[in-house]
């Protein structure tokens, strides 16, 4: 029997959220007896070892839940599909071997660009631009090229960037992918929106254990894998509009997206390489400001909040109940998550 579409969305949803739940713990239990950790020190805020593998679950979880549906579903194994498991599956492996090994930034993009040729190859790329007045502009293959790697490293990478206060890639993450989702559905594209929900559970899943004081990063491995499909999604959904909407991505994704335009401007005027590291990105400035890490999650989830609404409402103004609903939904799951912890560390 064919699930309805809604039943599908839901199901992968709490899949992915339930493995979470339960693999998370075992990836720390796993960190803490390998030695697998991310020590204090240098620019890192943290005060104690705390594993840098959640990136595992959140490849693992969206895979399981992902592959699961398809093989009970009326979803087909399409070459966009097959570009987004692969290219995102690439992104997670690199950043996991950098979680584990340590690699340069430079050597990194270049692999990021080689994974984003391959996706590119797949068929998932930028093939036109809405120019108010000029209408919409088909891209000449090389510009085609071009605009998609620099879209696909460049969210990739943004991701990673804001991933520097406890819970706060992971909750921008799910908002951009509860609306990611909800706009696929308007625009008829129900392997994207099945996707982005997917992503949703396994980050909820993974932000239960996250927030303020962290059991659990997602390391680079999560990031780049969350980026990336965050970035594939988008691009899946400008291939369905040829108006003024395909720039809505821009709302979804401002948070990353300011930081990384910021902190590249900042670095190459101040004389130095974009790829070096520093503590100088949006969230270490409200700590300084004197915000605590909680409140500095709020302030810029609360923003990603206001520009998702804002989003769907370009999208499609009639979904934006369904946006609220889900945001207060999963607000709920992860309240109940962490009280839930709080009281199992009590009773101990």
């Amino acid at each position: 029997m064919v699930l309805q579409l809604s039943e599908v969305n839901i199901m992968g949803t709490i899949t992915a959220f339930i493995l979470g739940l339960f693999t998370v713990p075992m990836i720390i239990d796993y960190s803490e007896r390998k030695g697998l950790m991310d020590n204090p020190g240098g620019r890192k805020i943290h005060s104690h070892p705390v594993s840098r593998l959640g990136g595992i679950s959140i490849w693992l979880c969206t895979i399981i839940a992902l592959l699961s549906i398809i093989l009970v579903t009326h979803y087909p194994h399409r070459k966009l599909l097959s570009g987004l498991i692969l290219g995102g599956s690439l992104m997670f492996l690199l950043g996991l071997i950098d979680d584990l090994y340590g690699l340069g930034a430079k050597f990194k993009f270049i692999i990021q660009i080689s994974i984003a040729t391959i996706v590119f190859c797949l068929g998932v790329k930028i093939t036109s631009v809405y120019i108010p007045y000029f209408g919409n502009i088909t891209l000449m293959p090389i510009f085609s090229y071009l605009c998609t790697i620099a879209w696909i490293t460049g969210i990739s990478n943004a991701v990673n960037f804001i991933d520097g206060v406890d819970g706060l890639a992971g909750s921008v993450i799910a908002v951009s992918s509860v609306t990611l989702g909800l706009i696929s559905l308007v625009k008829g594209d129900t392997v994207s929106a099945l996707i982005a929900f997917i992503l949703v559970g396994s980050m909820l899943g993974f932000l239960a254990y996250n927030f303020h004081p962290a059991k659990i990063f997602m390391g680079d491995s999560g990031a780049l894998f969350s980026g990336f499909l965050l970035a594939a999604l988008s691009i899946m959904y400008q291939m369905k509009t040829n108006e003024i909407t395909m720039y809505v991505p821009l709302l979804i994704l401002a948070v990353p997206i300011t930081d990384i335009v910021f902190s590249s401007i900042r670095r190459i005027m101040n004389g130095i390489s974009p790829f070096v590291a520093d503590a100088e990105h949006i969230h270490h400035k409200l700590l300084k400001f004197g915000l605590s890490q909680n409140k500095a999650v709020l302030v810029l989830v609360v923003f990603s909040v206001i520009m998702g609404a804002a989003a769907t409402l370009i999208a499609a103004t009639d979904t934006i109940k369904y946006f609220i609903y889900a945001v207060v939904l999963s607000s709920v799951m992860i309240i109940l998550n962490i009280y839930a912890k709080y009281e199992r560390k009590n009773e101990e």
